[in-house]
Order: C-alpha cells, then structure tokens, then sequence
C-alpha cells in the first residue's frame, strides 16, 4: 500500500533551467550561457542587496506574517486597495493555494496548453482535474475553445498573459468577451508574471479588468522585471473575501523576512526596473527578427523571451545549444523558449541558431 496519493503519480516533474556551471565545467568551458530560466541578466536592483544584508541580522526573528509594509507598497505603486493583495513565495505559491482554495475532488480546472508548466502540477496536486484546451495554430490561447469547455464542474480557470513559454498576448476585447461569459461562480486567474515586458497597448492591464469583477483574480511577481528570482516574491490582487480567504491559508511566514526586506527596496527602483525592462524588450525585437530571418515562424512575443515552435526538433535543437554552451529550454514535440539576455549572451544564442537552423 503506497504512502502517498497514486493519483500524485501522473504529476510531472517540473524542469528548471540546468545549472550553467555544470555545463561549462563538463564542457571545459570558463563559463556557459542559461536562457532558459526567463530571468533578467542585470543584477539586483540598487538597494535590494544592502536591504537584503541589513534585513538578514534580524534572521532569528520571524517575519511579518502579514506582510503589511510589503502589501502597502504594493498597494500604493499599483494602485490597489491592500486589502485586496495577498503575498506569496512567488507567483506560483499564490497559483498552488488558489487552487486549493477553489478546487477538490470531482473538480475542474481549466487553463490553455501549452501554457505554465506548473498548472497542471498544482492543480493534481490539490486533488483536481486538470483540463488543457489547445492554443491556437498561432500559439495563442484560443478562449472560445476555453469558454465552451467551461462546465459545471469548473471552479478555476488560468488565463496566463502573456503566456509562457508561446510568448503571446492576449487583447482587450477578446479577454473582457472571455471574462463576461465565464459564470460568476468560476474564478478566474489573469497570470500576469510577464506584464512588465508587454509594449502593445492593446493588451490590457488585469489590474483594470479586475475592477468590478468579483471573480477575477490577478497574479503578479517580483522575480522578473524586478529581479528577485531567488528571493521568492509573488502577489495577487482579488476581491477582498477572495483575498483574506488567501491570506489565511497560505503557508504561515512564507515570505521571509529577507524577501519582503529585498521587494521593498526593488519597488523602489521603478526607474532603474523600467531601463532594464526596455533593453530587454530592445534585445527581444533583435532575436525574434533574427530567427524569423532563418524561417523559424516566431510568433510575436510580449514577453523576455521567444518561442521558437520546432516540433519534433525541439529537442535536439536544445542539446545543440548546450553542446555550445548555451542552456535554452525544449519542451519536447513542441518547441524551445529563449529567454532575452544580454546582448553578448543574445548573440551567443544566435550564433547557435545560425549554425544549426540556417541551413
């Protein structure tokens, strides 16, 4: 008799980027290349590591459970009433417990495939059924498709924008259609880890979605355009019955003391956020025209990284790479995600791309 539960037995594993030095020292390589993570190669924001360092004195003590500085601050650079903000160990912690708070046995959970790779872990995870609706031909969520598959027994549906790892956006008009025919009893969740990179004005902010729409919710992180990848910080906006419920069942002191010390002072670094944010948008337009020259069908991104749909080539198209030194991310029989770089670490990748797609 097992231990633990055999439906846990069908959850995939989540893949994180390899480890770059593991692959430069199997290569004899002084260093290797990690575009796979979707991290942004700048460094901390200034302030975050003396934050960090002073924060760190105070270890032996707990952090704030409520995280109320954190939750004013928030609520101040985006406008949002803190009473409708709970934090989280980053974003994909706020989707875990949102699917637990929603969702059990005998329940649905609806999201668009491909998408987040960790939607389908948390939703068996939390003893729901998992429902992918395929993108589109062009690699976007096809929310007719999700709308019509909408049925009794949903309680969640993820609607990742921009998604990972396709890159593609969702607009205004079609998103609020969506939200006006998903029933008042289904929440849904407007993932939008990537929205700092998003440049076309018409994809629209959740923030503003959200307003008036009870069962909206909106995830938000710290560990991209912000930087604090290792510091685990993500938030969400939502109703405030939505929101206490969250803050009352998430994991007790999960943002630690340093994280919260480390996000303050990111937040006050919009300026400095923002110049990294356009060099990387500046890089993502270099990349995505570059590999669509070598008749790769890139689909346009609003996000720091680029899908590149290879199908059955994904695969080894990955291994080449990092037989160069270079770690992207193949998500087998479907294509490869590159995160955007530097622009040294963008013509590394390139140069991988030349090589093996340009002939």
């Amino acid at each position: 008799m097992p231990l633990t539960r055999r439906d846990l037995d069908r959850i995939p594993s989540y893949r994180p980027g390899r480890n770059p030095a593991d692959l430069a020292r199997e290569l004899g390589l002084s260093e290797a290349v990690k575009l796979a993570s979707n991290e942004v190669p700048y460094g901390p924001l200034p302030g975050v590591a003396e934050a960090v360092a002073e924060a760190a004195l105070g270890m032996h003590r707990y952090p704030d459970l409520a995280a109320v500085a954190l939750r004013e601050a928030l609520g101040k650079r985006y406008a949002v009433d803190p009473a409708r903000i709970a934090v989280g160990c980053g974003s994909v912690a706020l989707a875990e417990v949102l699917a637990k708070a929603t969702a059990g046995p005998g329940d649905e959970v609806l999201y668009a495939w491909r998408s987040f790779e960790a939607y389908p872990i948390l939703t068996i995870g939390a003893g729901a059924t998992p429902v992918q609706v395929p993108n589109t031909a062009g690699h976007e969520h096809d929310l007719d498709a999700m709308a019509a598959a909408i049925t009794d027994r949903t309680r969640l549906v993820f609607v990742c924008n921009p998604n990972n790892p396709t890159g593609t956006a969702i607009r205004r008009a079609e998103l609020e259609r969506f939200l006006d025919a998903v029933p008042d009893s289904v929440l849904v969740v407007i993932d939008e880890a990537y929205r700092e990179f998003v440049t076309d004005p018409g994809v629209p902010d959740g923030l503003d979605l959200a307003a008036g729409r009870p069962n909206v919710v909106v995830l938000r992180t710290l560990s991209k355009a912000w930087g604090l990848a290792g510091m685990r910080v993500g938030w969400l906006a939502a109703a405030e019955p939505v929101a206490e419920t969250i803050r009352k069942i998430v994991t007790p002191f999960s943002v630690s003391l340093v994280a919260q010390a480390g996000a303050l002072a990111a937040l006050d670094s919009v300026g400095e956020m923002q110049r990294r944010v356009d060099l990387v948008v500046a890089e993502r337009d270099r990349v995505e025209t570059t590999v669509s020259a070598l008749g790769v069908d890139v689909p346009p991104t609003q996000a720091n990284f680029v899908w590149l749909p290879l199908g059955e080539r994904s695969v080894e198209f990955a291994a080449a790479g990092e037989a160069r030194g270079v770690i992207v991310r193949p998500f087998a029989g479907d294509g490869v995600r590159v995160t955007i770089g530097t622009p040294a670490e963008n013509d590394l990748f390139l140069a991988v791309a030349r090589e093996v797609l340009g002939g």
